[in-house]
């Protein structure tokens, strides 16, 4: 395929993305005053602005409403709430640029409509306080999926980053799939823990998303999915899209980060000192960080291609929500070239339609088809 062709692609087909955190980037970064970093205009401090979107050639967005693991009860329902509203402040302030969808079909109504869907995804099952009726409140808030952990657990659902406690799940966090699966919000695994992973696919009845993980066969990184998971979705129906965080994608540098992870705990710096703000800088000053390429996306994008097959991969980069990301993929402005190496690679049109948001766009369809009441029964 050429150049020409690959444009093509991104005019007739939704480029989807799976997770992007500027939302939070915003709130760290501006404390939530859109005047004060207008993403109309180039933004030197984030990956993600108006200018590289369209460059990217972004067709839907699932931005990620994060909630801090730390946080929990009616603090960290707030903060869900905050950042939800924030995302509709941006569709309000840009609306030639971004529309609101819930959808698939609003999806690819705002894509023929030259805007970029802009979708919810909840990170951090911390939100919804034990609650289903808080679950019933986001999804009719727009919310379409929920990450059921970030980096440390909840209390019904072990992360892939703390020390196991519920065994996967309990039997609430068993109930929190199934009304889900009834409400129509998708079940995203990402952060969660393998045996979380296996117990929610033994629970769900509806397709599953990875919304931002790549393959453990490729980095031995315990956010990433491993391939008995990865066969499993042929029949749940699920997708798993690859992202590009360079621990995830790169066995150097997820190395690097567990090595440094381990100096700085052994330090038992006082929480908040200026030792402890020095760490990071003074340890890549001694100890470089290794460099993830594109080429290392490519390689778990194909990975996850042939373990779950071309009808359950999809791309979630988690822009903003990561630091730096490979050489080549600097950016949301990068997607165009990921494609192109692909098709170097001898991907067909089929097969990168499916990748760039056939796949995700079916799972949501299928989400709200298996709905079987209105979300709003507290």
């Amino acid at each position: 395929m050429t150049t020409t062709d690959i444009g093509e692609l991104l005019r007739t087909t939704p480029l989807v993305d799976g997770h992007n955190d500027l939302p939070w980037a915003l709130w760290h970064h501006a404390d939530r005053d859109l005047g004060k970093l207008d993403i109309a205009h180039d933004q030197p401090r984030l990956q993600t602005d108006l200018p590289r979107l369209r460059a990217g050639r972004l067709g839907a967005q699932f931005w990620s409403v994060y909630v801090a693991a730390e946080l929990t009860g009616a603090e960290a329902t707030s903060a869900v709430l905050e950042q939800i509203f924030l995302v509709r402040r941006l569709c309000e302030r840009y609306p030639a640029d971004l529309a609101p969808a819930t959808t698939a079909e609003e999806a690819r109504q705002a894509f023929e409509r030259g805007r970029i869907a802009s979708l919810l995804g909840a990170e951090g099952g911390n939100c919804l306080g034990d609650s289903l009726a808080t679950l019933a409140v986001l999804r009719n808030l727009g919310v379409r999926y929920l990450t059921l952990t970030h980096a440390k657990n909840v209390g019904w659902a072990d992360s892939a980053t703390d020390v196991p406690d519920a065994r996967g799940l309990t039997g609430f966090g068993r109930d929190v799939v199934r009304e889900m699966n009834r409400i129509g919000m998708i079940v995203d695994l990402s952060h969660v823990s393998t045996e979380t992973m296996e117990a929610a696919l033994d629970v769900t009845t509806r397709p599953v998303l990875f919304t931002h993980s790549s393959c453990r066969a490729l980095v031995d990184n315990p956010r990433n999915v491993p391939d008995a998971t990865l066969k499993r979705l042929a029949g749940n129906g699920g997708v798993c899209m690859i992202t590009f965080v360079p621990p995830f994608v790169s066995q150097d540098v997820s190395d690097w980060f567990a090595e440094a992870g381990q100096a700085f705990r052994d330090s038992a710096f006082e929480p908040g000192s200026p030792e402890e703000s020095a760490f990071w800088p003074q340890w890549r000053d001694a100890h470089p960080e290794p460099e993830a390429t594109v080429d290392d996306v490519v390689r778990h994008v194909e990975h996850a291609r042939e373990v779950a097959g071309i009808d359950h991969i999809g791309l979630g980069g988690d822009f903003d929500g990561a630091g730096t990301m490979p050489t080549g993929l600097d950016d949301v402005s990068c997607y165009p070239a990921l494609l192109a190496r692909l098709a170097e690679r001898g991907w067909s049109a089929t097969e990168l339609r499916a990748l760039m948001g056939e796949n995700v766009l079916q799972v949501l369809a299928e989400a709200d088809a298996g709905r079987t009441q209105r979300a709003a029964r507290p």
